[in-house]
């Protein structure tokens, strides 16, 4: 008796056992998943309040931009004055060219010039109307009509424009104005949430959000000195100038560009804040920036470059190619082949890290670089020169830059494979003067100068020697490639 009872007993614990277990998976297991799910959502609504909390403060303070421009043009409109390229030909024969293309011409000759308005965006960085957008926005700019969030349309003037990093910075009479912080983007970091804001198409103070992508960023020939945010937070046409704020509403980029074919694809282009924070009080005293320039012509150095140099192959730092002639780097003793692996105290990561560091001290700033030289390390000290507007790193252009409206490179390894030029030779030019006569005749950066008046130029120095022989001409022949086909432009050679 006392047997079967304690069997019952053990199948009873058994069975409570079991109900328990079950009690567990069904009903505490689940409440448990619900309790993360809400969590969850928490989390979510916590970050969107953050966003709404931040897009609150800082929409006040992005403005529109509308800048009135003169387009250079010729008798023959282009994609400006026809909805196509030009006047569809249905026959493609003379038929259609000798009796619609003369009053096609007499159309549009004599015409008043044709302009063209440009749409940004800016924000506010004092209350008395300091406006920072950029260059490509306003430069050239006859007009600028700037509009605030409270609706108000009032003229902007134009206090500077820098070329070199695409910024400029635009005043407005008013006071008691909205305004944002402008943060560390050296302290940036990739993965880091940010949100963009702007007026793309028009559509006043639209709010995006995604993370940074990427640092660094360089080679897209948008600016003279890059070194872009890559973000991919929505930025389309019109959010040029607008900022690129952290999760503590302050600015740390201005979107400036986009990659694809004019709409955002997730990939977008800001200027570190930190180069406007260099920039605008050069602009505000001056109306110009300067920034220093070393006098070096440079290339990265990779793994295979660092072996053939006798290095270890995990090096970094920026080799030397050339040392500019009179230039800073010359007075100091650099010379090719030194691999400078720190500037001024930074180890030195990739080039564009190097000429970023360069660029952004003041002439005069006495640095110290620690170079690799026969395998010795060596500290070298410059006193920096100063960088001009327009002029590259390698060479300074000045006088041919006055002659033809545009400035040139060597035509290294690297930019002949990244360009489709190799196995060319010739020099790549860099940028083209606005308005000037070799812009109006199609010339581009990116393009190859082969020939100057029927002989090959292989450098940069033959290139000027070249152009100085046909200035007593007045005029010069190119032969320029754009890596699909060649074409010979001829160009009149400024007086100055």
């Amino acid at each position: 008796m006392q047997l079967n009872v304690f069997k019952v007993s053990r199948i009873h614990s058994r069975h409570l056992f079991i109900s328990s277990l079950l009690f567990l998976l069904l009903f505490i297991i689940p409440l448990s998943a619900v309790a993360e799910d809400q969590n969850s959502i928490t989390t979510l609504r916590q970050m969107g309040k953050a966003f709404a909390s931040i897009a609150e403060k800082a929409s006040p303070t992005v403005v529109g931009i509308m800048a009135d421009k003169v387009v250079e043009s010729s008798d023959y409109p282009v994609l400006r004055q026809w909805p196509f390229t030009e006047p569809f030909n249905p026959f493609n024969d003379d038929f259609f060219e000798y009796f619609l293309r003369p009053h096609y011409r007499r159309r549009y000759r004599n015409q008043p010039e044709p302009r063209q308005q440009a749409r940004g965006s800016g924000f506010i960085i004092s209350k008395d109307g300091y406006i920072l957008t950029n260059n490509h926005l306003v430069e050239g700019a006859e007009n600028v009509t700037v509009s605030l969030a409270d609706g108000r349309e009032l003229d902007g003037k134009i206090v500077g424009t820098d070329s070199e990093s695409d910024v400029a910075l635009v005043k407005i009479d008013a006071d008691n104005l909205p305004v944002l912080e402008l943060a560390d983007s050296d302290k940036l970091e990739v993965g880091e949430w940010v949100i963009a804001i702007g007026n793309p198409f028009g559509l006043t103070r639209t709010v995006t959000a995604g993370i940074v992508s990427a640092k660094g960023r360089s080679g897209f020939k948008v600016a003279e000195i890059e070194d872009f945010i890559q973000t991919d937070a929505a930025i389309n046409p019109g959010n040029s100038g607008g900022p690129l704020l952290n999760l503590d509403g302050g600015v740390v980029g201005m979107n400036t560009a986009i990659l694809g074919a004019g709409v955002n694809i997730g990939i977008g282009l800001a200027i570190p804040i930190n180069f406007a924070k260099f920039v605008y009080p050069q602009l505000i005293d001056t109306g110009s920036a300067v920034w220093g320039q070393l006098g070096v012509v440079f290339v990265e150095l990779t793994p295979d470059l660092a072996t053939a140099l006798g290095l270890e192959e995990d090096t970094k730092g920026a080799a030397i190619n050339e040392v500019i002639e009179g230039s800073a780097a010359e007075k100091a003793g650099l010379k090719r082949y030194d691999v400078i692996v720190e500037f001024d105290g930074q180890p030195i990561e990739n080039g564009s890290e190097f000429r970023n560091y360069v660029a952004m001290q003041k002439p005069g700033t006495k640095v110290k670089m620690v170079v690799i030289r026969e395998g010795e390390r060596k500290t070298i000290t410059a006193e920096l020169g100063k960088r001009g507007a327009g002029e590259q790193t390698k060479l300074g252009q000045s006088d041919i830059t006055e002659k033809l409206g545009i400035t040139v490179e060597d035509l290294s390894d690297e930019l002949a494979k990244r360009l489709g030029y190799e196995g060319l030779s010739g020099v790549v030019v860099t940028s083209v003067e606005a308005g000037s006569e070799a812009k109006r005749k199609g010339i581009e950066p990116g393009m190859l100068i082969m020939e100057v008046n029927r002989k090959p130029v292989e450098n940069r120095r033959e290139f000027d020697r070249a152009i100085e022989q046909a200035s007593k001409k007045g005029i010069v022949l190119l032969l320029i490639s754009d890596g699909r086909s060649t074409v010979l432009i001829p160009l009149k050679l400024s007086k100055k």
